[in-house]
């Protein structure tokens, strides 16, 4: 089969999927583009239901099971599809994995973890996800999320870490329940009373939480006890950094601890 026209019914429900989050919700699916996310949706054993291949425009070589229907598509009706400026001449339609926090299984007697607050910026999740994956974070949790991690952007800015980086979605006190019966050291951060994150022990399960760029954490958060409050001591004329550049300092702050424990 053949398809030619934008006017198709499976493009148009591709095009749906891309832009509303409550269908991707609801149908527990989601559009992936590009031969190197594909790649890592097969290797962390995403299930791809169908695929939509440019034939004048793919230069892959990517191997599917027999379950998931191959469809050519023209290139005009790929280009139509294209979230991104690069034609590699493929998208896929996932289905989405399981996020609650039961789900989550580490790999490390010591883990690692991030937990994000409501952020709001799709390309920050995806970056924070590539962060998590540079890091061999343990796990990624998304606290009262306001967005969903199969976002184009999140995929995007991810380069396909969203398949590699295990995540959980819950609420706040879901996750601060989740911590505390784990015996995770807890840091959050925040400016209001806290020190320098150089001046504590993160070899131990250690969850640093990080807030949205907009509002920083909710008093929830900042109230809770037995938490750590940490800061990124500003040395220059502003207060803050991208939320991306915050995690990853953290992470791999981390990580120097505990490669030099070893």
């Amino acid at each position: 089969m053949n398809i030619t026209s934008t006017k198709n019914s499976q493009i148009k429900y591709l095009k749906q999927l891309q832009s509303k989050s409550k269908l991707r919700l609801a149908d527990g699916c989601f559009v992936v583009e590009g031969v190197r996310e594909i790649e890592m949706a097969l290797a962390f054993n995403y299930y791809i239901d169908k695929v939509f291949i440019a034939e004048e425009l793919y230069q892959g070589d990517l191997k599917f099971s027999d379950q998931t229907e191959i469809l050519s598509i023209s290139s005009n009706v790929y280009q139509h599809l294209a979230y991104r400026s690069s034609t590699e001449g493929v998208v896929g339609l996932c289905k989405s994995a399981k996020h609650d926090l039961k789900s989550l299984k580490f790999k490390t007697q010591n883990p690692l973890i991030l937990v994000l607050e409501s952020p709001e910026k799709p390309g920050n999740i995806g970056a924070i996800l590539r962060t998590a994956d540079a890091a061999q974070v343990d796990a990624v949790i998304i606290a009262d999320s306001k967005t969903d991690v199969y976002n184009p952007n999140t995929i995007r800015a991810s380069l396909g870490a969203v398949f590699s980086t295990p995540i959980a979605i819950a609420s706040s006190n879901e996750v601060y329940k989740f911590l505390k019966e784990n015996s995770f050291n807890i840091y959050t951060a925040t400016l209001q009373n806290s020190n320098s994150y150089l001046e504590n022990n993160y070899r131990n399960k250690t969850a640093f939480v990080m807030g949205s760029e907009a509002q920083g954490l909710t008093e929830f958060w900042r109230v809770q006890p037995d938490i750590h409050s940490i800061n990124i001591p500003m040395l220059g004329h502003i207060d803050s950094m991208n939320l991306s550049v915050s995690t990853a300092i953290l992470c791999f702050e981390a990580i120097r601890q505990r490669q030099s424990q070893d």
